[in-house]
């Protein structure tokens, strides 16, 4: 690309994005369309203007229609959302929507302005795009992107394709197909492939992807922008091809690995010319292709300790990733996630921490705290030596599927830090969990505070969030919610507690009560939560004709058989270690009758399912050979995550059904007939061979073919209740 061709790029690119700083009102309009079909000429879109770099909104009425005002389309939208919860008791998740209008819309009794306290609203973790939307396509993207500007989200991590921009810078260099082949992962791998720390597994990654994906990003960033978001594309950190040592002999290339197994990455020296030659190229490739908003996300050693820890030589790295971006770019801005600072606190001390920070200028970083509630970093680092940062909730790890939140933290713990003296520059908040489309209560809690500067009183935001989600007011519902609250939504703070306990179904099969990954505590007493599920029951006939009231029955009556899983295994474990062939064979019974009882729960309701996981997987090939390669991708990554002997087996489990029936319980039954035979013969199960015998037997099963069902079967309601009779009394007598 020539020197003037580039410098038309960035011209189009900026006059492109100082239009959008502005109101879109068709774009706008859209969305309303979109949300609110039957409804969407009841609206009227205008321009509101904003003051200090503060978005701001407003609802009026002009006649018989309702006017949302905003300085962009994000702010327009959150008028939207603002309007539907607070005056027609409505909710749009993506674990239920429910939008029932009235005949006559409600008009505010005065007129509504809000003005968001926080000038960055972030989105997404590089987790995310693989464990929740690694295959996506543009109409699951288009809900999406409706969902951040709704809940008020500007600052969206856009990821999407990038694989592409890389494919063909490297060619540029001289690269062939068959030596990137080595380098590009398979497409449930790119978090970690973007992050530096695997090559190729997975893969080889078919062209036809990349092109494919390349155009969807496109669209992603076109609608993006069109709502006046601006979404965080990629930098280059030094992560390169193997192949590189052989084109460029002279190149300072050092391998790093990962510790999980993975053969080795190599890593470019930020002192070697190439360093900054190919992260220039990078930028100015991608500008080329999709311009940019100047927001840049690099991520140095993730979850790998850099080979020195002279605070000099980590200043040194940190300008020189920045000068890379500079280089192309002089309106960059760097913007980090802190998950090195919270993963390996032993390496970042405050000189370490400090001299990666300092050496950027404070207007061109902006640091993501990225589990601030679990611990807040901030707090350890002088709110990140003068940086700007965002306050975030990662919640979720690996898009695992247990009822769990820190819900006071959340309500109170963002507005503390907002008017705390000591947090710096504390200019946002976000969401960085690895994994969506669960526990909806956490994120409309945690969106709540977009649009308010003080704490969250969670007895006047439950009752309103269970009247909206249910479209009824209803005593039993609200008691469930007071219960879930209280058990299941009240984790500690304590670092050790990842995200909640996992089902002892979901783990590889043993006779202890916990695994490296399916861990098994609970930070309640599992008959604690009965009485929400008691209460959820009662209030069925009621609140029926919800959605996100049928997904809560299935998701709290999911988690009661998945907490029981546990003592029915340890009294097979407690058999067996007495001998007792008799009480072996019925707790066993009981297990696997236990888990096809989950799995037709879990069949009820889309959210639970296999299906689509794996068909929209295979809906990406283009032949039979890609169409295998995806599906294997899918299945690996929600499994064995790796090869046969990976030790993040598990890391990313499901209680999905067809998982359940297909994948968990076949383990289990192997399991049990080796135990058997080992009673019967009067000998000790040789638990290592069984180990090895059944990572085998996985990797078969993430490699063969096979079709699951892509939609519910059975009513909910009712199967809830046939296993509420069924198992009430058995659950409470443990």
């Amino acid at each position: 690309m020539t020197v003037t061709r580039f410098l038309l790029a960035i011209s189009i690119s900026v006059c492109f994005n100082t239009l959008q700083a502005q109101l879109d009102v068709a774009a706008s309009e859209a969305l309303i369309k979109r949300v609110l079909p039957s409804h969407a000429s009841h609206f009227i879109v205008t321009k509101l203007d904003s003051t200090d770099q503060k978005d701001v909104f407003g609802i009026d009425t002009a006649g018989n229609k309702i006017v949302l005002k905003g300085n962009n389309g994000v702010s327009v939208a959150s008028a939207l959302y603002y309007y539907l919860t607070e005056y027609c008791h409505a909710q749009i998740t993506w674990n239920g929507v429910n939008i029932r209008m009235p005949v006559v819309l409600p008009k505010p009794g005065n007129p509504v302005r809000k003005t968001s306290p926080y000038q960055y609203r972030y989105y997404l973790n590089y987790c995310t795009f693989n464990y929740s939307m690694a295959w996506w396509d543009w109409q699951r993207w288009e809900k999406e992107i409706d969902w951040m500007a709704l809940h008020g989200i500007n600052l969206p991590l856009a990821i999407t394709g990038e694989e592409y921009t890389w494919y063909l810078v490297y060619k540029e260099m001289g690269l062939t197909d068959e030596e990137l082949k080595k380098f590009f992962t398979g497409p449930a791998y790119f978090a970690w492939f973007w992050m530096g720390n695997i090559d190729g597994w997975g893969g080889p990654l078919p062209l036809s992807w990349m092109e494919s994906h390349y155009k969807l990003q496109k669209k992603i960033l076109q609608r993006q922008r069109a709502l006046g978001m601006k979404p965080v594309l990629p930098a280059f950190t030094g992560h390169v091809p193997s192949a590189l040592k052989a084109r460029f002999p002279k190149a300072k290339l050092k391998a790093t690995n990962w510790t999980n197994g993975f053969a080795d990455t190599y890593i470019l020296d930020v002192e070697d010319p190439l360093f900054a030659q190919i992260g220039k190229k990078f930028l100015q490739k991608q500008t080329e292709l999709l311009g940019t908003d100047h927001l840049y996300s690099a991520d140095t050693f993730n979850e790998n300790e850099p080979p020195s820890d002279d605070p000099a030589y980590l200043s040194q790295l940190s300008a020189r990733v920045y000068d890379g971006m500079h280089e192309a770019d002089t309106a960059a801005v760097w913007v980090m996630q802190g998950w090195l600072f919270y993963s390996d606190r032993k390496f970042w001390n405050e000189p370490q921490t400090e001299a990666l920070l300092k050496a950027v200028p404070d207007d061109k970083m902006i640091i993501l705290d990225l589990a601030t509630e679990i611990e807040p970093v901030w707090k350890r680092t002088d709110a990140f030596y003068g940086k700007p940062w965002i306050w975030n909730m990662i919640h979720n790890f690996g898009g695992n599927t247990n009822l769990f939140g820190r819900m006071e933290t959340v309500a109170n713990e963002p507005a503390k830090a907002l008017h705390d003296p000591k947090s710096g520059k504390l200019k946002g908040i976000g969401l960085t969990m690895e994994g969506i489309e669960q526990n909806p209560v956490m994120y409309e809690l945690m969106t709540q505070h977009i649009w308010q500067d003080t704490v969250i009183k969670i007895d006047e935001w439950l009752p309103r969030y269970v009247r909206n989600r249910y479209g009824v007011e209803n005593k039993d519902a609200l008691a469930a919610w007071e219960t879930l609250r209280k058990t299941a939504y009240a984790v500690p703070g304590e670092k050790y507690i990842r995200d909640g306990a996992e089902s002892v179904i979901q783990a590889r099969p043993t006779f202890d009560s916990m695994t490296r990954w399916a861990k098994t505590r609970l930070n309640y007493k599992a008959t604690d939560l009965l009485p929400a599920w008691d209460a959820l029951v009662k209030a069925a006939d009621a609140c029926h004709g919800s959605s996100g009231f049928l997904y809560d029955l299935v998701d709290v009556t999911r988690q009661v058989l998945a907490d029981y899983a546990l003592p029915v295994q340890q009294h097979i474990a407690a058999a067996y270690l007495r001998k007792d062939l008799a009480g072996f064979k019925k707790y066993c019974s009981l297990f696997t009758d236990l888990i096809n009882d989950l799995d037709k729960l879990l069949a009820t309701q889309k959210d639970f399912l296999l299906g689509p996981w794996v068909e929209t997987a295979r809906a990406w090939g283009n032949n039979a050979k890609e169409k295998a390669l995806y599906e294997m991708n899918a299945k690996d990554l929600i499994t064995l995550w790796g090869y046969s002997d990976c030790p993040l087996h598990e890391y990313s489990c499901r209680q999905w059904s067809g998982l359940l029936k297909d994948f968990y319980k076949p383990r289990w039954e192997l399991f049990f007939e080796a135990a058997q035979k080992a009673l019967v013969k009067g000998v000790e199960l040789d638990v290592a061979a069984f180990d090895r015998e059944i990572s085998s037997w996985e990797w078969k099963w993430v490699n063969s073919r096979k079709s699951y069902p892509v939609k519910p079967s059975g009513e909910p309601g009712i199967t809830v209740k046939q296993i509420y009779t069924k198992y009430r009394k058995l659950v409470a007598a443990w």
